[in-house]
């Protein structure tokens, strides 16, 4: 179920040493930034971002905690890994220029896991020509580690936080939701049988949407440039990481208003919707909890619904009201909820 320990050639990483291992790694990296004056080589990179006001993120993933490589390809998470954090640049309307990429392998890994992940790590790159500029690497006692971090650029005056929505802006968020959380519990499924009978095959043959939605999901950046395409600055925008209740939540606090939802207008795949009925979930839960769809939330004024109205990949889902309103979700039978989070919480397992 994992490419771990698919390659018939194996190759220690004692044999390497750390520069030797860097220089392996990372001699096909390119750079497609003039903002990059000095990329891998040196004791630290020269970005110069001008005019610009520079945007940093950052982000760390944990074997056993954020990601299972028995499932999990590691050309895959390579891509994910960098995915997730472009996601966070996105979401400021900015757009990502470079990253560091630091890991902490223990000995079971060779060098040719560690080529699949940057493989991955490299084609997510390439295909927002973000520029890869430095990092580390180390051992670990027990798995893998992986720390990213991003930098990114935009005008001041494009800017968005979490605090700027307005009462009465409308709500809209790009895609579809719920489809990575139901990728995963596919994949925890098909563990679990695993784990019993090593011997079966995984079932997974219909489900490559929500599958491609957990393993490789993709940074929105096309949403912001289409937004700049139609001449609109979101009020307030977030990425959806941790679900679409708990971004909301964090808009409503930040902002300080009130959010009313409309479970009609959450857009969920056909898909996702049917698989969360096979494993007796309700899809909209899975939507308001689920997490990292990695999807755009964001809001706008009511003058720029003609703007946006006719865009396929965009969902208006609300509006902002009051803080004196609260959170709420009308319900498809006219019933009121209160919005609660329940996304995932990493330090629940602790």
């Amino acid at each position: 179920m994992s490419d771990l320990f698919e390659n018939t050639e194996r190759t220690e990483l004692s044999q390497m040493g750390e520069f030797g291992l860097i220089d392996h790694l990372t001699q096909n990296v390119k750079l497609y930034n003039s903002s990059t004056l000095k990329g891998i080589g040196d004791d630290a990179a020269v970005v110069s971002h001008g005019d610009k006001k520079t945007l940093i993120s950052t982000d760390l993933l944990i074997e056993g905690i954020h990601f299972d490589l028995m499932y999990v390809p590691l050309k895959h998470l390579g891509y994910k890994a960098i995915m997730v954090n472009l996601s966070d640049i996105c979401a400021m309307n900015g757009s990502p220029t470079q990253v560091t990429v630091s890991i902490a392998a223990s000995s079971r890994f060779s060098l040719e896991a560690l080529e699949d992940l940057y493989a991955g790590m490299l084609l997510a790159c390439d295909k927002w020509k973000v520029d890869l500029i430095g990092g580390d690497t180390s051992s670990s006692q027990k798995g893998l580690i992986i720390s990213i971090t991003v930098l990114g650029e935009a005008n001041e005056k494009d800017i968005v936080y979490r605090s700027g929505a307005k009462k009465g802006d409308l709500i809209c968020v790009s895609g579809d939701l719920g489809g990575a959380y139901m990728g995963l519990q596919m994949l925890e499924r098909e563990k679990a049988v695993f784990l019993q009978t090593p011997n079966i095959q995984p079932q997974l043959e219909g489900k490559d949407y929500i599958l491609e939605r957990q393993l490789k999901p993709d940074a929105r950046m096309d949403i912001v440039e289409m937004l700049k395409a139609l001449s609109i600055t979101p009020s307030a925008m977030i990425d959806i990481s941790d679900g679409l209740a708990s971004e909301l939540l964090h808009i409503s606090k930040q902002s300080k208003v009130g959010v009313k939802l409309y479970e009609e207008k959450i857009p969920i795949d056909p898909l996702t919707y049917d698989t969360a009925r096979e494993f007796n979930l309700d899809p909209t839960v899975c939507a308001l909890s689920g997490g990292e769809d990695y999807e755009l939330l964001f809001t706008i004024p009511q003058s720029d619904y003609d703007k946006i109205k006719g865009q396929p990949d965009i969902s208006i889902i609300g509006h902002i009201t009051d803080e004196s309103e609260g959170n709420y979700i009308v319900s498809k039978s006219g019933n009121v909820y209160e919005i609660t989070a329940q996304g995932w919480n990493a330090f629940k397992q602790a």
